[in-house]
Formats: C-alpha cells, sequence, structure tokens
C-alpha cells in the first residue's frame, strides 16, 4: 500500500504516517531520511542505501511507496520542503527549555497537521457525523480525554454523541449500532485492542466505523469506513511511543466540529446559540 494521502503533503508528514509499517529495508532507508532530510537531498540513491545498509531497490521502493516516481521525485520534494522549513528558534535551559522546544517542535509540524487529508474524505467525514442517528466516541488510553472532549463538543453543536468512559461499555455499545448509525474510533497507533474489538463489533453490526489516527497503515484503517490521517507531530515512531502527543488530534477534532457546524447551517448556528445560552446562565458575578 502505497501513500494515497494529499498529493502535496511533504514527504516527512508521509514517512511519519507510513514508517511503522514499512518493510524492514525501507523504514531503515525512511529513518535515515527523516533523521536528516539535508543529508538525503545531497546523496544518489545508491549512496544513500550504502549508508543506511540497504541495497538500492530497497531506496527506489521507499520513495514509490511515499507516492513518488522514483528517489530522484522524493530529492527534489525533500528539497523543496527544506527551502520552506521555519528556522529553529533558540530556547533557555533547563525546564523552561523543555517547555519551549516541545512547543516549537509542534509549531513546525502545526502547518502539516492536514497535510494528509483529502476532500472527499474529510466531506464523507462530516457527513457520517452529521447524518448518523446514533454516535458513539470509542477512544482509549491517553485518547479517552479526548473521547470526552469530542462528545462534548458535539453535543454542544447540536451533535448527540455519546461516550462510555470503560472500553468494555464501548463495544458492548458499539455492537448495538444499527446500519446507519456511526462508531467514531479514536486512536494514535490505530492499533490499542480495546479499539479495534469496538470497530470490529461496529463492523459485525453493521454500522459505519470513522477513525482518526496518525499512521495510515494502521490496523484501524483497514477496519473503518471512512479514516482521517493525522501524522504525529514527534520527529519518529520511537518518540511517538515515548511522547504520545495528542495535541494535534485535538485540533483536528475542533475543526471538524466546526465544519460540521458550518454544513448543518442554520441548524448548527442555532444549537451554537442556545449552547451560549446555557454557558452564559452558568457563569457567576
Amino acid at each position: 500500500m502505497a501513500w494515497n494521502g494529499a498529493p502535496d503533503a511533504p514527504p516527512t508528514v508521509r514517512i511519519a504516517a507510513l514508517v511503522p509499517s514499512l518493510a524492514r529495508g525501507e523504514r531503515k532507508v525512511a529513518e535515515a531520511i527523516a533523521a536528516d532530510g539535508e543529508r538525503a537531498v545531497d546523496l544518489t540513491a545508491q549512496e544513500l542505501a550504502d549508508a543506511v545498509g540497504v541495497g538500492r531497490a530497497s531506496v527506489v521502493r521507499t520513495a514509490q511507496t511515499l507516492g513518488y516516481e522514483g528517489y530522484p521525485q522524493l530529492r527534489v520534494a525533500l528539497a523543496r520542503e527544506r527551502a520552506f522549513a521555519a528556522a529553529v528558534p533558540e530556547v533557555a535551559e533547563g525546564s523552561l527549555g523543555v517547555v519551549q522546544a516541545a512547543v516549537d517542535r509542534f509549531a513546525r509540524a502545526l502547518p502539516h497537521t492536514a497535510a494528509a487529508l483529502t476532500e472527499d474524505v474529510v466531506e464523507a467525514f462530516v457527513a457520517a457525523l452529521d447524518e448518523a442517528p446514533r454516535l458513539v466516541i470509542a477512544a482509549s488510553g491517553l485518547s479517552a480525554p479526548l473521547g470526552h472532549d469530542v462528545a462534548m463538543r458535539l453535543t454542544s453543536a447540536g451533535r448527540p454523541a455519546e461516550f462510555l468512559s470503560d472500553s468494555l461499555a464501548q463495544h458492548i455499545a458499539a455492537r448495538h449500532l444499527g446500519a446507519e448509525d456511526v462508531l467514531f474510533v479514536i486512536s494514535g497507533s490505530g492499533a490499542n485492542a480495546a479499539s479495534l474489538h469496538a470497530a470490529d463489533a461496529a463492523r459485525a453490526a453493521g454500522a459505519r466505523v470513522l477513525a482518526l489516527t496518525a499512521f495510515a497503515r494502521a490496523p484501524l484503517v483497514s477496519r473503518a469506513t471512512t479514516a482521517l490521517v493525522v501524522p504525529p507531530v514527534t520527529d519518529s515512531f520511537q518518540d511517538e511511543l515515548l511522547q504520545t502527543s495528542r495535541a494535534a488530534f485535538a485540533l483536528v477534532i475542533e475543526a471538524l466540529v466546526e465544519a460540521l457546524v458550518v454544513r448543518r447551517g442554520p441548524r448548527g448556528r442555532g444549537a451554537r446559540e442556545a449552547t451560549l445560552s446555557v454557558v452564559s446562565d452558568s457563569l457567576g458575578e
């Protein structure tokens, strides 16, 4: 399975989304490119293969898996991405420096957050959120807070949504969905066992499955009716496992709810006004 996301997505975004599922040789090539894109631009396919310790064919296959005709086209795309990359700002020492570095890293990745998305996939995703008679959210582990967040945001937008914090309860709710209903699964890795069980239960019930994940070849993607891939903001798959940031997911969820409100027109605006009225009444002096 080669890259099938947005055609203008830069190489680092494609690598972040695909690297966990690449074959060993291709993964070594992709990780070497991600670690030092400037060097990769200056190397031929054979030179990169020698540096990584694989055959030249692995370099060519990697480029093709990433969606390029060959390695020369990947080199051009790398050069273009680096030419428009923002400079890395200096940060302070100590804990403040750690915080600043993390924020700056996210800021640099932010322009690529939606780079893997395509218009038809996003439209289908938002339409399913809008039209489903019943909408259940499934999210476990570090994605669980996002389950609470999206359920509240959708409900506030006039689109009732259910989130049950217990993973078994999510599984049971998914199994009771109908053919027109939707299960919305949020999983950074796309391989969380509880989330996969819920997705399988929903499919067995004939329901549609929407997925939000970081990796294009994750097991969850193959189970989803429609999947949104938001590549991790970390520098490598190892960093993603250690840091497991969900900041980009939170941003995309907010944007999806806004798209839903716009799609609903007067209904969406009316729901937002009703929500603001309730919020206003709840505020004290």
